[in-house]
C-alpha cells in the first residue's frame, strides 16, 4: 500500500475509548477520513457512525475487511475478542493500531504480531502515557542510574458482587484478567519505558474470594534483566492512603516517586511539576503522522515491543493459577 496525505481509518470496536478519546481525537486531523465502524454490537456501532458521521456500518470484523478498502485499522476492542481480524488486516497492508491489552493470550499476540512483521505494516500499541513528559522526565532522569527496585501500588473500590446483575464481560475474569490485565500491562510498559529494563521472571499470586467476581488484591513479582526486583500492587478494599505514588523507582543512591500524573518527587524533594496534557491525542497525532510519512522513529513504541509489557502480566495470571509459579518470560513468549 503506497504512503499517501489522506489517511483512511476503520474502527474495530466503538466502545468508550473509540468515542470519548481515538475518533474525536483523529477528526481534529486534517488529514484523516473515517470511513468504517464495527462492533458486534451494531446498535453501538450505528450510534458511533451516527454521531460522527462515518459512512458504513458492520458487525463483523471479516466482512468490514472484506467490503472496505483503507488505510489503518484501529483495533479497540477488548482483548479477549481479538483472533484474527489483525491479522488478515496486516497481510492485507493496513497499519495496525491495538489498544492494550493487546491479547489475553501469547498464541494470539504471537500470530497477529508475525503478521505485521511479515507484511512490514506500521503498528503501535495504546501504550498513551509514554508520550506524556512527566513519565519522559522520569526516563531521561534514571537514564545514567541503576535501578534495584521498582514498586507500583495501585487502589480502588470493591469489586462487583457475583450475584450482580447484569453481568458485563468486565465481570468475567476469563475474559478481563481483572485490574491486574488491564492497568498491568500500563504499569509494566511504563516501567520498561523509564528504566530501559525488561521482565526476566515473573510470580504473582491473587486473593480471589467467591462473592466477588474479581480479585481483591493482586502482587506480582518481577525480576528485571539487570537483576533488579520488581512489584506490582493491585488493592480493591474500597478505600486507600492519601497522596501515595503510584510508582516509586529505586536506584543506588535514592529513589524517585511519581504522584499520579501530577508530580516527581526524587528523594522526598519535588522534582518535576506536570503541566496538563492529553497522551491520547498526541499519541494519535504521532502515530498518523508515522503512517503518512512511513517513518516508525517518531513512535514511542511498536506492536512487537508491546509484547514484552504483555507477556509479564500474562505470565504472571498464569502463575497464580499454578500456586505461584516463577515462569521464565523468555520461554512464556514463544508460546505459538
Amino acid at each position: 500500500m503506497s504512503i499517501t496525505s489522506e489517511v483512511r481509518i476503520a474502527f474495530y470496536g466503538c466502545g468508550n475509548f473509540a468515542k470519548n478519546n481515538r475518533i474525536p481525537n483523529l477528526l481534529e486531523l486534517d488529514s484523516v477520513t473515517i470511513i468504517a465502524a464495527c462492533d458486534s454490537n451494531v446498535q453501538a456501532a450505528k450510534e458511533t457512525a451516527d454521531r460522527f458521521n462515518i459512512p458504513r456500518v458492520y458487525q463483523n470484523g471479516h466482512e468490514m475487511l472484506n467490503t472496505d478498502n483503507f488505510d489503518v485499522l484501529y483495533s479497540i476492542v477488548p482483548a479477549y475478542v481479538r483472533t484474527d481480524v489483525e491479522v488478515i488486516a496486516a497481510e492485507k497492508g493496513v497499519h495496525i493500531f491495538s489498544e492494550k491489552p493487546q491479547a489475553i493470550t501469547m498464541q494470539v499476540a504471537n500470530r497477529i504480531d508475525k503478521a505485521i512483521q511479515q507484511a512490514g505494516v506500521i503498528s503501535t500499541v495504546g501504550f498513551r502515557e509514554r508520550y506524556r513528559p512527566i513519565f519522559q522526565k522520569a526516563r531521561e532522569f534514571l537514564m545514567d542510574k541503576t535501578i534495584v527496585h521498582v514498586r507500583f501500588v495501585s487502589y480502588g473500590g470493591l469489586p462487583a458482587k457475583a450475584d450482580d446483575s447484569p453481568k458485563t464481560w468486565w465481570a468475567d475474569m476469563n475474559k478481563s484478567g481483572g485490574r491486574a490485565l488491564d492497568w498491568g500491562v500500563h504499569a509494566t510498559d511504563y516501567s520498561r519505558f523509564m528504566t530501559g529494563l525488561n521482565v526476566s521472571k515473573a510470580q504473582a499470586f491473587y486473593c480471589e474470594r467467591s462473592i466477588y467476581n474479581t480479585p481483591l488484591s493482586c502482587i506480582f513479582n518481577f525480576y528485571l534483566d539487570n537483576g533488579a526486583t520488581m512489584t506490582l500492587n493491585f488493592i480493591s478494599a474500597g478505600a486507600s492512603p492519601k497522596d501515595e505514588p503510584w510508582f516509586t523507582v529505586f536506584f543506588e543512591g535514592g529513589y524517585l516517586a511519581i504522584y499520579r500524573y501530577d508530580r516527581i518527587e526524587v528523594n522526598g524533594e519535588l522534582f518535576y511539576q506536570a503541566e496538563e496534557f492529553n497522551p491520547w491525542l498526541e499519541q494519535d497525532r504521532t502515530f498518523i503522522r508515522a503512517v503518512q510519512a512511513g517513518d516508525v522513529s517518531i513512535l514511542q513504541s511498536d506492536y512487537h515491543d508491546g509484547l514484552f509489557s504483555l507477556a509479564p502480566v500474562l505470565a504472571g495470571w498464569e502463575s497464580a493459577r499454578n500456586n505461584g509459579e516463577c515462569i521464565d518470560i523468555d520461554t512464556f513468549m514463544d508460546i505459538t
